[in-house]
């Protein structure tokens, strides 16, 4: 077994990309260039300030050119072959790459970019900055479709590597507050491509998300996060739990389908993850996503979201964590959001985080069987 090696590229339009082979890659290490004619790059979009909430809004009207649910042939996530022109010019077994229509980015200083935090908790009417940052995809497999769920232990190890590289990467740039690695699975969650890939946001701003979180902190007290560990894993809702890590279904969930996977120790980010904590995520996390595949009879949809520690401060408050969600509330049945949740912001449960817990395990062991890890 090798080490997992990272390739840097261009492409056409001077957007980067980034190989990185699994440990046990049976690639080259020669990658192909990438001879498109590309136009050139959309603007950097703006942002607006909504003075009810004080939160930014980016306003990205490229994001309405990006294919939608293109057939396999004309996969823009595969290699490149004669007759598809894609984003990656050389078969792969992870690729990081600039998005071509981002919601941040790719300008990320600017004079008319936020100047500070203090300049974005100001609340005015008519305020516009611009949307500084970067928005990157992350290809988990050249295949057409699947999901991180469908990937090998050696490859799934191969994208956490990614995102700690990535995260550390993006953290260093001017004007970056937070980085946000996630997968979108599911035409019902909104997905516009089949292929097994997921997104990484490096935002100007602190997330409403993330704020919430750290007034509850600032609420509660600095052990916040060993605390609900603590509690978890002595009750009913666990999943699966390791020497670093461990899976449960929150006491609060507020979707019909909901994991969390939280670190054993504080750490902020990704970046921060030690090798075996790494590798032991990229069994543990598979063992999760085929058990919530296990559930019923067809894939299930998801948002897998990794939070993450604002990168200039409250590095010791936020743990890095993972809330998994799907709105799948029965084989054949969606949770909407309607007025309470999406209008009020109050939610109703439609599964008692018990119920389903005990209905997650049982997948899991069914899981394991079919499909070890």
């Amino acid at each position: 077994m090798g080490t997992i090696t990272k390739r840097e590229h261009r492409l056409a339009d001077g957007r980067e990309l980034f190989y990185f082979d699994d440990a046990d890659t049976t690639l080259p290490p020669d990658r192909a260039p990438d001879l498109r004619t590309l136009g050139p790059r959309p603007q950097t979009a703006r942002m607006r300030q909504d003075p009810l909430t004080g939160e930014w809004i980016s306003i990205a009207a490229a994001r309405q050119n990006r294919v939608v649910l293109p057939p396999a042939e004309l996969d823009p996530l595969a290699p490149q072959t004669p007759g598809n022109p894609s984003e990656i010019p050389s078969d792969y077994d992870v690729a990081v790459f600039e998005n071509k229509s981002p919601s941040f980015g790719p300008t990320t200083e600017d004079a008319d970019a936020p100047r500070d935090l203090a300049d974005l908790a100001e609340v005015g009417i008519g305020r516009i900055r611009t949307s500084i940052g970067r928005c990157e995809v992350v290809c988990f497999s050249p295949e057409h479709t699947g999901s991180f769920g469908s990937i090998s232990p050696s490859r799934a190890r191969t994208v956490i590597e990614a995102w700690a590289d990535r995260t550390a990467a993006l953290s260093a740039m001017a004007g970056i507050q937070q980085v946000f690695p996630f997968e979108n699975r599911g035409e019902a969650i909104g997905v516009t491509l089949g292929h097994p890939h997921g997104q990484i946001y490096a935002y100007p701003y602190i997330t409403p998300r993330t704020h919430r979180l750290l007034a509850s902190v600032e609420s509660y007290g600095p052990t916040l996060f060993g605390d609900i560990l603590d509690f978890e894993r002595a009750g009913e809702r666990m999943l699966l739990s390791g020497d670093h890590w461990s899976a449960y279904v929150p006491f609060a969930a507020r979707w019909p389908l909901e994991v969390h996977v939280m670190p054993h120790r504080q750490m902020a980010d990704f970046a921060a993850t030690t090798d075996a904590e790494r590798t032991e995520l990229a069994s543990l996390y598979l063992r999760i996503l085929r058990g919530v595949d296990a559930l019923y009879d067809t894939p299930t949809p998801y948002i897998a979201a990794w939070h993450q520690a604002p990168v200039n401060v409250h590095r010791d408050d936020v743990r890095l964590h993972l809330q998994l969600t799907s709105p799948r509330r029965a084989a054949d049945k969606l949770k909407f959001l309607a007025g309470s949740e999406a209008a009020m912001g109050a939610w109703v449960g439609d599964v008692p985080p018990e119920t389903q817990a005990l209905a997650l395990r049982e997948a899991i062991s069914r899981a394991d069987v079919e499909n070890p890890v």
